[in-house]
């Protein structure tokens, strides 16, 4: 007995190291490294956004698994809470999957992708929207999907899954839009133009348009941004929401015709739009691209790839692909880039790319950084309009 117990004593003795080590405090950024919550254990909150809400921070991404269903929905969308950016705990599912075989939209083995969350202060609701794939269509569905809830952590109570604006035109369509069908091949050498020009755009004007890789935005005066991949990820489409933020409004654009964009991500600075994409490659990275406007919805501009390093950095954004830009609070300007670096062969080891976004002539640039704080990345301070409260 008395082996035993010194047996026992050495072993807690020896392991207490590798323990105290594993659920140290994080005191800064390590892009691409293995991240851990509280708990010791990797974050798991992929294609993710973050909501600030009173003094803390939430951050909803997709729950993966390893193995080939991977990246189906198995479990739902996890929540993360933190109060300095660098230690998270896991607030747990907060939106879970249906049971499988239940013909829910959102049954296991379904495609929930890219959830964000948003405050509503007048409902004083949660509101929650994700890109969403029916369950063995693989990506034909190309809906959009709402789920709502009185508790930022949830659970989230799902509403429904669709395809915007069916029926409506967009602000800024053309008259031949509406008057001048274009017709369209698979093997048509002029695909990319014509779809450019508007043929999924027509094509679908009755059901609804596509809705894939998505983010949504607030702005200052509570005006609720649905930004989306559209037309077979060709081109953007950006919607206002209703005041409650539950449903589309009639008000679209389209943005970058033909411009393969997917990954938005959107912040606002000094009265100007900023947005960051990707372009279309699967699941391989590739080079970022950023854009700018002084209106949501009209005059968006194109400035390039916002990296800046070798070149292997720029054509792959340090291996990785937009989710989400992320105001940091009490720090006038300051942002952070948030980027999944994907890992399709084992999507629970996806790592995250964290970085500082930085400004030069008027444009948002990125440089990669090994280990940073929010102070070495902290250039400007002050208070930013996309929080909650």
């Amino acid at each position: 007995m008395m082996k035993l117990s010194h047996i026992l004593v050495m072993l807690l003795w020896v392991g207490a190291p590798a323990i105290a080590q594993q659920l140290k405090a994080h005191t800064s950024f390590k892009p691409g490294q293995i991240w851990t919550d509280t708990d010791g254990k990797h974050i798991n909150a992929h294609g993710g956004g973050v909501l600030y809400h009173k003094g803390r921070y939430y951050w909803f991404g997709e729950h993966k698994v390893g193995g080939r269903d991977g990246n189906k929905a198995m479990v739902g969308v996890s929540c993360y809470s933190s109060a300095d950016l660098y230690n998270w705990k896991n607030e747990g599912i907060a939106l879970p999957v249906a049971a499988e075989n239940s013909g829910a939209d959102i049954e296991k083995g379904a495609v929930i992708e890219r959830p964000k969350v948003i405050y509503n202060k007048k409902t004083k609701q949660f509101v929650m929207w994700f890109h969403l794939e029916l369950k063995g269509q693989g990506y034909n569905a190309a809906r959009t999907a709402v789920a709502v809830s009185d508790k930022v952590t949830g659970p989230y109570t799902y509403l429904r899954s669709l395809r915007p604006h069916p029926g409506v035109w967009p602000q800024n369509a053309t008259n031949s839009h509406k008057t001048e069908p274009i017709a369209v091949a698979d093997k048509d050498p002029e695909w990319e133009q014509k779809v450019a020009a508007g043929a999924f755009l027509q094509r679908d004007f009755e059901g609804g348009q596509m809705s894939r890789d998505m983010t949504l935005f607030v702005d200052e005066d509570g005006t609720a941004y649905h930004i989306a991949s559209s037309e077979e990820n060709r081109t953007l489409h950006i919607s206002k929401l209703t005041d409650d933020y539950l449903e589309f409004t009639d008000e679209y654009v389209r943005v970058f015709p033909g411009g393969r964009n997917e990954a938005p991500a959107i912040f606002k600075k000094n009265g100007n739009y900023y947005m960051i994409t990707s372009g279309l490659t699967g699941w391989a990275p590739n080079a970022a691209r950023s854009a700018v406007s002084d209106n949501m919805m009209a005059g968006w501009k194109e400035l390039g790839n916002p990296v800046r390093g070798t070149e292997g950095q720029k054509s792959t954004t340090f291996e990785s692909q937009s989710t989400f830009i992320l105001p940091v609070q009490g720090k006038k300007d300051m942002f952070i880039f948030m980027a999944d670096r994907w890992r399709p062969e084992n999507p629970i080891d996806g790592r995250y790319i964290w970085l500082p976004l930085q400004f030069e002539d008027g444009k948002p640039v990125l440089g990669w950084q090994e280990e940073w704080t929010l102070n070495s990345g902290d250039k400007k301070r002050g208070k930013s309009p996309n929080s909650s409260e």
